[in-house]
């Protein structure tokens, strides 16, 4: 995802990373920024198409709800 200043990108980063999340072991989510690009990898290891379709929708859920805070945020600047 590419978000219009690298300000955003991070939030955006910090806010799909939370630290004190449990996942199974055989799945594996990283997100890093580059520049103003938001860029995560999610790798299951084992045929759980259930839970890999899952952990999308959730991460895609995170990622809208920050892009709704900044579409408010600018629009009340």
């Amino acid at each position: 995802m590419t978000y219009d200043d690298e300000r955003e990108a991070e939030a955006v980063t910090k806010a799909v990373s939370p630290d004190n999340v449990r996942i199974p072991p055989y799945l594996y989510i990283e997100t890093a920024r580059l520049g103003k690009e938001v860029i995560t990898k999610i790798t299951c290891e084992e045929n759980r198409l259930g839970t890999f379709i899952s952990t999308i929708d959730d991460l895609l859920g995170s990622v809208s709800a920050v892009e709704r805070v900044f579409s408010t945020v600018k629009r009340l600047a």
